[in-house]
């Protein structure tokens, strides 16, 4: 039971790295109807970001700095390679955040060079008991979960109480009449990009904490896909309870994988997809995705 637990705990704390990740994803794309695959860039140049801060202000700034910085960058891509290509086809575009996503991650990893870098963050791999109980967590996963939850109320309460929130809510809806009605499409292009761009650089850092800053670290971004698919690619409810399920799925699988050797070593890896197969097989706009409806 203990074990199953921790598994659990452990799923949640990676989980809200995928749901960072998978908001980012979402806003863009309920706000300009586009798949960015520039989000792993963005991730990993956030990371490298804070591992360069870190030392000179420290870590609590380094983060916030960091996530403007990345913002500015996501600002900065949108504005020059996206929005000239607003009224092209959405596939044209995704094609063009692919060639982002390749060009900003060969610069970024120059700056990561040959040496270890890490974010600096304070919790490494030490753990904390849960009160009560032989339960041990880590400290960097209860991090995670906690900054994750207090970004996502962040959210809600600039979608629910802002100006702005309620114009990006109404492009989402429909643009021709947000426009209509006075709402600056652009502004809200841009800020969607920001938004995920920032998004993404917390992201990174919490996947980095407790181990160092590679080449590879945008990997774990490709997992937030599952997510979306899993979760509505509309939905910024389904993107946290898609990043929360398929973060605990990979580590019960990881735990338990040996259970059934048969299965091969790396099982977990390729949960995520499974779980995404599974639920697409009943619910093909995911568990929260708006359902199209088309007029013959």
């Amino acid at each position: 039971m203990t074990e199953l637990a921790e598994s659990l705990l452990r799923g949640l704390g990676t989980g809200s790295v995928y749901a960072l990740l998978a908001l980012g994803f979402v806003i863009i794309y309920k706000a300009t109807r586009v798949i960015s695959f520039a989000q792993p860039a963005f991730m990993l140049a956030g990371a490298v970001l804070v591992t360069y801060l870190a030392g000179p202000v420290g870590f609590w700034v380094a983060v916030p700095v960091a996530a403007v910085l990345t913002a500015g960058l996501a600002l900065g891509v949108e504005r020059v390679a996206v929005r000239p290509m607003v009224g092209r086809p959405a596939f044209v575009v995704a094609i063009i955040t692919l060639g982002v996503d390749v060009a900003v991650r060969v610069v970024v990893n120059g700056f990561i060079g040959l040496d270890v870098r890490h974010v600096g963050d304070p919790w490494g791999l030490r753990t904390v008991a849960v009160p009560g109980t032989a339960i041990d967590l880590q400290q960097r996963h209860l991090a995670a979960l906690l900054a994750t939850a207090v970004l996502i109320a962040g959210l809600f309460a600039f979608f629910r109480y802002t100006r702005m929130g309620l114009a990006m809510r109404a492009a989402a809806y429909d643009q021709e009449a947000a426009l209509a009605q006075g709402v600056s499409v652009g502004a809200v292009f841009a800020l969607s990009w920001g938004l995920a761009g920032g998004l993404a650089a917390v992201a990174g850092t919490f996947a980095a904490a407790g181990a160092s800053v590679d080449a590879a670290l945008w990997l774990i971004a490709l997992t937030a896909l599952p997510v979306i698919i899993l979760g509505g690619l509309d939905s910024l409810p389904g993107a946290v309870v898609g990043g929360l399920a398929v973060g605990t799925i990979q580590e019960l699988t990881a735990s338990y994988q040996q259970h059934a050797p048969w299965l091969g070593g790396n099982v977990s890896v390729i949960s995520p997809y499974v779980l995404m197969l599974l639920v697409l097989l009943v619910r093909p706009y995911g568990l929260f995705g708006t359902r199209e409806v088309e007029r013959v």
